[in-house]
């Protein structure tokens, strides 16, 4: 797959920047309007109450900002933020660990949570309902079960996959909020503030420019803008126009619409290897040259959600507009030099 800058999976390079980046209050994040609304009335509800806020769920596409408010509202509340991630959670002694180290009103964020384990996640229960620890000393009829008072805490859940949150657990949330994709202008607007902390010169144009590639998602947007940086800095004494926008893409293989080299591949094979489809993930998997999860996981959402590929019950299929995007009519002939497969 290699260093694909439109993924909106995070990487660990990702990291730095978008601490950086990260806004530290509600009013000075941009977009999900909706749901900054209600946080700040949760906010000031708790405080007002000197009580932890409610646990939330953060769940929708990678890359809209869950972390993000994970961490703004550790600052609105005035009260430390431990991170860690499901995966890394393996032993119930793991959460023990971290739950009796934080203070009166705290906030764990644990990421990717639908991936706690069994052991992990029941542990959880008595911990979120009652701010108390069931640890079980011993083995066998000697076994003895000791609750451990707990600091009142919230636990903010990030999923990209919230149907595969336990029903147990996710009904121990009090809030649970979807993240939306961005508007163009609210992107434009998260890349301007960024501009102006990485220090480089954007005017709006070019800002919109980098929005309409960005998929609508905040962490591609700056990633993008972190490279064509890069053009700016070397070629343009740290300024962002349009001649460094095309000469950036054009290298990238990025287009206007956000789609790189690899997307127009899956394409190009639907239409030009498979008639259009429908195809089966194995079949387009042996001509791409990808794992099936690959695609299905990393590739196909984009393209599914802007209207380029069709899933049907035989297999994926090409829209009409993936036709249109390459300027070919239906059923082509298998020689238009738009759909040179490379």
């Amino acid at each position: 797959m290699g260093d694909r800058v439109v993924d909106p999976k995070s990487k660990i390079k990702d990291e730095s920047t978008e601490r950086n980046l990260r806004p530290k209050f509600l009013n000075e994040f941009i977009g999900q309007k909706d749901l900054r609304k209600k946080l700040s009335i949760y906010l000031q509800a708790a405080k007002k109450r000197n009580e932890p806020v409610d646990h939330i769920l953060f769940h929708g596409p990678p890359g809209l900002g869950k972390t993000t408010l994970a961490h703004i509202i550790a600052h609105e509340m005035g009260v430390n933020i431990k991170i860690t991630s499901g995966p890394i959670l393996t032993k119930p002694g793991d959460v023990a660990a971290i739950l009796t180290n934080l203070e009166h009103n705290d906030i764990l964020f644990i990421d990717e949570v639908h991936r706690l384990s069994r052991s992990v996640e029941e542990m959880l229960y008595s911990a979120m309902e009652d701010y108390e620890l069931d640890i079980i000393i011993g083995e066998g009829p000697s076994a003895k079960n000791i609750r451990i008072p707990l600091e009142p805490f919230t636990l903010i859940g990030a999923t990209t996959r919230a149907g595969l949150l336990t029903s147990p657990l996710r009904d121990r949330f009090g809030v649970l909020e979807r993240l939306e994709f961005y508007k163009k202008h609210e992107i434009a607007e998260i890349i301007k503030r960024s501009s102006k902390i990485l220090n480089v010169e954007i005017d709006n144009d070019s800002a919109d420019k980098i929005a309409k590639r960005s998929r609508f998602t905040p962490r591609v947007a700056i990633r993008l803008l972190k490279r064509v940086r890069d053009f700016a800095d070397v070629k343009n004494n740290g300024v962002i126009n349009n001649k460094i926008l095309k000469n950036a893409f054009n290298l990238l293989k990025i287009d206007e619409i956000g789609l790189d080299k690899m997307d127009k591949k899956i394409l190009k094979a639907i239409i030009k290897r498979f008639n259009g489809g429908p195809v089966g993930l194995e079949a387009l998997s042996v001509v791409l040259g990808e794992d099936t999860t690959t695609i299905q996981d990393v590739y196909e959402p984009f393209l599914v959600r802007a209207g380029f590929i069709q899933r049907t019950s035989r297999g994926r299929q090409a829209s009409k507009k993936a036709y249109k995007y390459f300027d070919v009519e239906n059923n082509p002939d298998g020689n238009d030099p738009q759909l040179e497969f490379k």
